[in-house]
């Protein structure tokens, strides 16, 4: 599905296939997650302790064109993913990858201020240490995309409150590590690095390239996973993401990596910003530090450049 969404670049059959060889007990099934009675025969034929539902179509401006595809991906196959989890393995723990487009543009409303190569708040803002939880998702521009993931991400609260399931949904930014299949429309440190190095322009959409993204690597999303798994908590919500550790602007990361590798990275200006798209965000991750103390971020933003521009495929 990622190849139909991004091109063949994007695709992680490759990472399937390394998978099937290097682990004996890994089990794949090429089933789409909208088929009812193919996720039926799956959760009959296992019994699960953790569930990680990860399946979903991730760009805002992909999710434009095919508005009613995104939705049967993201929300309605959510649902009949739940639903077979409630019935067939109540005791287990379900983890939803949600994303912090479901708080909309509304970080955009934030007093931010420009400098020399970001945008920034000021240190007295009460969001300045991070976007925490308590922001409404409601009343603001999603897109497309990120309004298909608000009925996920509620549904999956809602199974964990009403039904008492052990449900936890995680609101993402920018989740990246060393087999990050990275395009132009989903990726955005693996893309940009395979740009770089490969010598293609690189599109920057408004902004002035001083957007601002927290990164996180793959190892620290699947240790708050791991932890949540072992003392869960029916319904709760967290954000996760790089935070204050690990943030980035577009202008910052190319000078880093132009750095690295010692290659002047080709950009192309576009003015328009992409419709929703956030000026700032940074996740705060106090709750989920609360919740599982000990939790920490482990990769800053230089060191998950470093392993990106060592795995690179270009």
């Amino acid at each position: 599905m990622r190849a139909y969404f991004f091109g063949k670049s994007a695709s992680t059959a490759w990472n399937r296939k390394k998978l099937e060889e290097k682990y004996k007990n890994y089990k794949h099934y090429n089933a789409d997650i909208r088929d009812q009675k193919a996720l039926e025969d799956i959760f009959k034929t296992h019994r699960f302790d953790l569930i990680i539902h990860t399946a979903a179509q991730p760009s805002h401006d992909w999710a434009a064109k095919e508005p009613l595809t995104d939705f049967s991906i993201n929300a309605s196959a959510t649902l009949l993913l739940l639903e077979q989890y409630r019935q067939h393995c109540p005791q287990a723990v379900f983890i939803f990858t949600s994303t912090n487009k479901v708080y909309g543009d509304s970080p955009n409303r934030l007093p931010l201020v420009e400098q020399k190569t970001r945008w920034e708040l000021p240190k007295d803002n009460r969001y300045f240490k991070g976007i925490d939880e308590s922001m409404s998702i409601d009343n603001t521009l999603h897109s497309v995309f990120g309004a298909s993931k608000v009925a996920a991400d509620v549904m999956v609260q809602e199974y964990g409150k009403y039904f008492g399931l052990l449900t936890g949904t995680f609101r993402g930014g920018c989740l990246t590590g060393s087999s990050h299949s990275g395009a132009q429309l989903h990726g955005f440190l693996a893309y940009l690095v395979q740009c770089v190095v490969a010598g293609k322009p690189y599109t920057i959409f408004g902004y002035k390239g001083k957007q601002v993204r927290d990164n996180i690597h793959a190892f620290d999303v699947i240790n708050a996973f791991y932890r949540f798994y072992q003392k869960p908590r029916p319904g709760e919500v967290y954000n996760i993401g790089g935070g204050r550790y690990s943030n980035v602007s577009i202008l910052e990361a190319i000078s880093k990596i132009e750095t690295k590798t010692g290659i002047k990275a080709k950009t192309v200006y576009k003015e328009q910003n992409r419709i929703g798209d956030h000026i700032w965000y940074v996740a705060d991750l106090t709750k989920l530090m609360v919740h599982f103390r000990g939790w920490k971020i482990s990769y800053d933003t230089d060191k998950i450049l470093d392993e990106l521009i060592a795995n690179v495929h270009v």
